[in-house]
């Protein structure tokens, strides 16, 4: 008996006929929103930086900026208040998360919670609490003319850079306690445990067993906490600080009060220029931290 003939698959030419979309291809539109929306405006500004008011192309607005007292005044201030808000920060910051992680107290998740919530308030409402409190006619100082009778309350620093350093290690303090606590999540109990049943006191703990753990954390935390430091602009405006120039706020001044308009674009590259490295540092030691 004959077998039966075989019978062939059909073919699938007609659905391997249709044309494949490139893997690349899917790209194109987000690096095109992304060009359009962040990389040309950049580039504008980049470009602006070297065309002075006379016309033509040339470097004459770099050397103009770079030299002025006001820019090198507002780097030194610039960088003195960043450093000295990440330092104030990480101290407190540091302080509060010890307290909320092993200090049991009532209300002390809810606490930590909150911490999540304070990070996405915008930085001119701690400012404006303060304002509040320690303005010329703030709270403070309308209790002490009241008890004292006097003209004026003595809280009049929220004008000065130490009002600016002030607001800012207030607001940036939730940014370095975030990590940390999840740091000390990850600490065996055991070990406090027996360190204290050693004798430990509660410093040595800490400096010997809690601070070897918090460092990497620590790290990611202030170098975090220093560009956006860097950067800040609402804070030193609402403050109303006379006499503070940080770089936003010189490019504030130069673009819309001096109409300098390539002399903002230098200062503006020269700020995103240095944010830029000090992003890179913060993403490197996080990476470390596993942040």
């Amino acid at each position: 008996m004959a077998a039966p003939p075989k019978q062939h698959p059909k073919s699938s030419k007609s659905s391997d006929s249709r044309p494949r979309i490139p893997t690349w291809a899917w790209a194109l539109p987000p690096v095109a929103v992304l060009g359009l929306v962040f990389l040309y405006p950049l580039a504008l500004v980049v470009q602006q930086s070297f065309q002075p008011d006379t016309g033509g192309t040339s470097l004459q607005p770099y050397a103009d900026v770079l030299a002025s007292p006001s820019f090198l005044e507002a780097l030194r201030t610039t960088a003195w208040i960043a450093v000295a808000a990440t330092v104030g920060a990480l101290v407190l910051g540091f302080v509060l998360a010890l307290v909320i992680a092993f200090v049991p107290f009532p209300g002390g998740k809810a606490v930590a919670r909150f911490i999540d919530v304070f990070l996405s308030f915008p930085s001119f409402l701690i400012t404006l609490a303060l304002l509040f409190i320690y303005g010329t006619v703030g709270m403070a100082n309308g209790l002490w003319t009241d008890v004292t009778g006097a003209a004026e309350g003595p809280f009049q620093f929220l004008t000065t850079p130490w009002g600016v350093l002030l607001a800012e290690i207030t607001y940036f303090t939730p940014f370095v306690m975030r990590p940390l606590l999840a740091a000390f999540s990850g600490i065996d109990t055991a070990q406090l445990e027996v360190a204290s049943s050693l004798g430990a006191r509660p410093a040595r703990i800490v400096r010997r067993v809690i601070l070897p753990e918090a460092l990497p954390a620590l790290a990611a935390g202030g170098s975090l906490v220093l560009v956006l430091c860097l950067n800040e602009f609402g804070i030193v405006l609402f403050t109303g600080a006379k006499g503070v120039t940080t770089l936003p706020m010189l490019v504030y001044s130069k673009a819309i009060l001096e109409s300098d308009y390539p002399g903002a674009c230098v200062v503006a590259v020269v700020n995103v220029l240095v944010s830029v490295g000090l992003y890179g540092l913060y993403r490197v030691v996080s990476r470390r931290a596993g942040a």
